[in-house]
């Protein structure tokens, strides 16, 4: 396929993933239950709010809260949709664990709370002590952006902070402890009693984690896309028997890859080595080509690459552009380059292998959100992939992860992973309540997972997908499972858009609009609305019909469709798994 027959998406899905995956990272799923005023003590109250898009900063919450009550605190552990702004000014000891979302964004859960306290009428927080664990991914330009922007505004309104902000990039886990274990005793200041080292770990971790990944085997690889397709989509499962592990609909499969042999290959010709040099990794020796192999991100730049590259080899455009911190133009620039491609553009620039490896981040796991319900299938994981490949400056691209589970994992090679939950995006408790699930391409996922969790509960509850793809006869994935769920009434609603079956093209979105009055009636019986796919385009859209949709079949003016949209949040009735 050619780089111009690739959309946008399709083409970054797999790089979003992976700047994405810090976030990702599991902790643990011990829950910390919030304290409330039934239960309080004498003890001092420290209050621990978080902003999560999959659940990684409530993990930090949760631990930071564990941290508290071994220092003689007493944590209430909330959401930041759990909490109006006014009652910020109650509050004497705050940390805030938030987590930066698309490029620069609040999460969803936090952009509430997030704009009434930047509202001129926000009262005045004098007597509020407080911190900041800001989790972000140095990839992106907005590092971090949320965490600051809380920083910045709390003191603005008079807040004393007692402890600098920590900035934690993907492998967050070290800093996030050293913040905690330094500010939390410092809130308890001369309350605080005595710890050992056993209060202040984590209970109920499982054995297999983001440090420690289950090797699992991978029992089926299926294409689901037809042959003609012009895109590869492809049904996993994996086994996970014998690990202890469980999950639930809704939550996520993280996979740690191996990259590509013929690009590492690729790499170590360009920069003038054999692979053979023996580099420390981790604290062991081994060969180079076995570090790029399976530590180290080797697809995508770092900035610390492209501005050495930029130095060495004195291009003036390329210096240009990083001098003029232009960011759409170096965008431009590397639209459809990878680190081959820019070594290979700039021949003169060899390296060794240790100042190589000196200018790469280390290798991330890449989430994939399952396909498949744990209780239908405890010993197994479905997935739902599109493999990346496309053409760009006369050589073949691959994505990292999905080639590697298309092309490379075989009966001799383990399939390293954990889970993440993402304890939100969750089948309604109630099985009575209405579903409606708008997951076009891969982003049907956690629908197929959660059509088969209301199947295994019996559940009476309405349920309606919107899928939508490029073509119906080559792209309509699961087609035969989803029509034989309607048939059973298991899928009340099935409504597809396939693009480019027509001239004037048809998505998700549209059929929202076309079915604008039943969408309502069903939020108005209680459903659930469920959104899964790309961050960028596709959810925007589809939040903008849906406030359509409230705004005309409700007969609201448009401040009223913001207000009921905000209450189907607050609600966790409105709740997206969006990348």
């Amino acid at each position: 396929m050619k780089l111009s027959q690739l959309p946008l998406d399709a083409l970054y899905n797999e790089n979003q993933r992976a700047w994405l995956s810090g976030f990702f990272a599991g902790m643990h799923t011990h829950k910390i239950q919030s304290i409330g005023s039934a239960n309080q003590t004498d003890s001092q109250i420290i209050t621990i709010l978080y902003g999560s898009q999959t659940g990684n900063a409530e993990s930090v919450a949760n631990d930071a809260a564990n941290i508290a009550k071994a220092y003689g605190l007493n944590p209430l552990v909330k959401c930041m949709d759990e909490i109006e702004a006014d009652a910020l000014t109650a509050i004497d000891s705050l940390l805030i664990i938030t987590s930066t979302y698309g490029e620069g964004e609040m999460p969803d859960n936090a952009q509430m709370l997030w704009d009434s306290v930047c509202a001129e009428t926000m009262p005045r927080l004098e007597a509020m002590k407080f911190s900041v664990l800001a989790l972000g991914d140095t990839s992106y330009d907005l590092f971090c952006k949320a965490g600051i922007d809380w920083d910045n505004r709390l003191a603005e309104l008079g807040a004393t902070r007692v402890y600098d902000r920590t900035d934690c990039d993907v492998d967050f886990e070290d800093p996030a402890q050293r913040w905690m274990t330094a500010v939390i005793p410092h809130m308890a200041g001369s309350a605080a009693t005595t710890v050992t080292e056993n209060d202040s770990r984590v209970s109920g971790k499982p054995e297999y984690h983001r440090k420690n990944p289950f090797p699992a085997k991978l029992l089926v690889n299926r294409l689901l896309t037809a042959p003609l397709s012009s895109k590869e989509t492809r049904h996993y499962e994996i086994s996970i028997a014998g690990s202890g592990l469980s999950y639930e609909a809704g939550d996520a499969l993280c996979i740690v890859p191996a990259n590509c042999p013929e690009l590492v290959a690729g790499i170590i010709k360009a920069i003038g080595c054999t692979g053979d040099e023996d580099e420390p990794v981790n604290g062991e020796l081994m060969p180079l080509k076995e570090a790029l192999r399976t530590h180290f991100e080797i697809k995508t730049p770092s900035k610390e690459l492209i501005e050495e590259i930029a130095t060495r080899s004195g291009d003036q455009e390329l210096n240009g552009i990083l001098e003029s911190g232009d960011k759409e133009k170096l965008a431009d620039y590397l639209w459809g380059r990878d680190t081959l491609d820019l070594l290979l553009q700039f021949p003169a620039c060899e390296f060794a292998a240790a100042e190589f490896i000196a200018l790469l981040k280390p290798l991330q796991h890449r989430a994939y959100s399952i396909s498949s319900s744990g209780n239908l299938h405890p010993d197994h994981v479905h997935l739902t992939v599109a493999s990346v490949r496309y053409e760009s400056h006369n050589r073949q691209h691959k994505g990292v992860c999905s080639t590697f589970l298309a092309d490379l994992v075989n009966d001799e090679t383990r399939v390293h992973c954990f889970f993440t939950p993402n304890k939100v995006f969750r089948v309604p408790d109630d099985n009575n309540l209405p579903m409606i699930m708008v997951g076009p391409g891969t982003g049907i996922a956690p629908f197929r997972a959660f059509l088969q969790e209301r199947r295994h509960r019996n559940a009476p509850g309405k349920n309606w997908l919107f899928f939508g793809d490029r073509n119906a006869a080559t792209d309509f994935i699961y087609r035969e499972e989803l029509e034989d769920y309607q048939q059973s009434g298991l899928l009340t609603r099935l409504d597809v858009a396939f693009s480019r079956d027509q001239d004037a093209k048809i998505y998700v979105q549209d059929r929202m609009i076309e079915q604008g009055a039943e969408l309502f009636s069903w939020l108005e019986q209680g459903g659930y609305f469920f959104v899964c796919g790309d961050a960028y385009r596709m959810a925007k859209d589809v939040d903008q019909a849906l406030h359509d949709v409230i705004a005309g079949h409700g007969r609201f003016s448009e401040q009223q469709a913001i207000d009921y949209v905000n209450q189907l949040k607050k609600e966790k009735r409105y709740v997206r798994d969006v990348y």
